[in-house]
């Protein structure tokens, strides 16, 4: 599926030029200098960690959404500021947020999960509230490889990192290496925070726009990476298509389709004998209609 919406962007922005050959209309992005767009899309959610039950020495996966009831789908908010050199070159600046935390008044599975470097124990029934934080930043630059009087389609390339903040508050010991389940310290912390950011990792993309009425304008773009490390996986889809329609001098309002997807598996290891310790498995997709206001300036 993703393929298609891939395979389909791409054909609209590859027909643009066809479209406005002849088409006198201007395209304005250089009137436009600065683009500030705001919005906000329904994401749906998918969070595992890899943890170790600590009675039978078996490994399992907590799932975030069905085991410790974070909320599956969620409205998200975004934020996007284009800066537009000339006619054909452009920096971008996007952030993406999904905070979510919630409460399971007994836990039915008792789990060990490495936070902060230290191993911690969620007992047998205890009340849990779990916390998972995810914001994308991402900053790009584009090129408008290819202009005419309506229209242009340009190559961007960008850096996106994923910060990651993982808590967990309510009866939660802290357990030292061996120790028998039941001599596991202290019956409870406040809060117990872990938090993880990727390195900055990079991705491709091609976009397109078409002016095909005065103040209406078709705008689509494709972006993509993967990436395989030692210790991480990672992917990041981005596939959007709308029409932006100029409501004022300087106010415009979009309304698209966006497919939008990041995988990250990461793998965590003990830096003394390189045990693997706790794995994380996080996907955060979205697929569907997103709406968005700018000030061009």
């Amino acid at each position: 599926m993703v393929r298609k919406l891939g395979i389909s962007v791409l054909a609209m922005i590859a027909a643009i030029p066809c479209l406005a050959a002849d088409d006198s209309q201007s395209v304005n992005v250089a009137d436009s200098k600065t683009v500030i767009r705001v919005g906000g899309f329904y994401s749906n959610s998918n969070s595992t960690m890899d943890v170790t039950n600590p009675i039978l020495g078996e490994d399992f996966k907590i799932d975030f959404e069905q085991d410790l009831n974070l909320e599956e789908s969620q409205f998200l908010p975004f934020f996007e500021i284009f800066h537009h050199f000339n006619d054909k070159h452009l920096i971008f600046i996007d952030w993406k947020q999904l905070h979510r935390s919630a409460t399971v008044q007994s836990i039915s599975n008792p789990f060990q999960v490495d936070l902060d470097d230290k191993i911690f124990d969620v007992k047998l029934g205890s009340q849990l509230k779990t916390t998972l934080n995810i914001d994308i930043a991402r900053i790009g630059y584009g090129y408008n490889f290819y202009q005419g009087n309506n229209y242009n389609i340009g190559v961007s390339l960008g850096l996106h990192a994923m910060f990651i903040k993982t808590g967990f508050e309510g009866k939660v010991g802290a357990c030292v290496d061996g120790e028998n389940i039941d001599d596991c310290g202290i019956a409870a912390i406040p809060n117990v925070v872990d938090e993880k950011i990727t390195a900055p990792l990079p991705d491709i993309g091609l976009y397109g726009t078409y002016e095909f009425s005065p103040g209406f304008s078709f705008r689509a773009h494709a972006q993509y990476f993967q990436i395989k490390l030692d210790d991480l996986d990672g992917r990041l889809i981005d596939v959007r298509a709308g029409i932006e329609a100029q409501i004022s001098e300087n106010w415009h309002m979009t309304a698209a389709f966006n497919y939008y997807e990041v995988d990250v598996d990461y793998e965590q290891k003990s830096g003394i004998d390189g045990v693997n310790i706790a794995n994380y498995n996080l996907s955060y997709s979205f697929i569907g209609p997103m709406l968005s206001v700018s000030y061009h300036f």
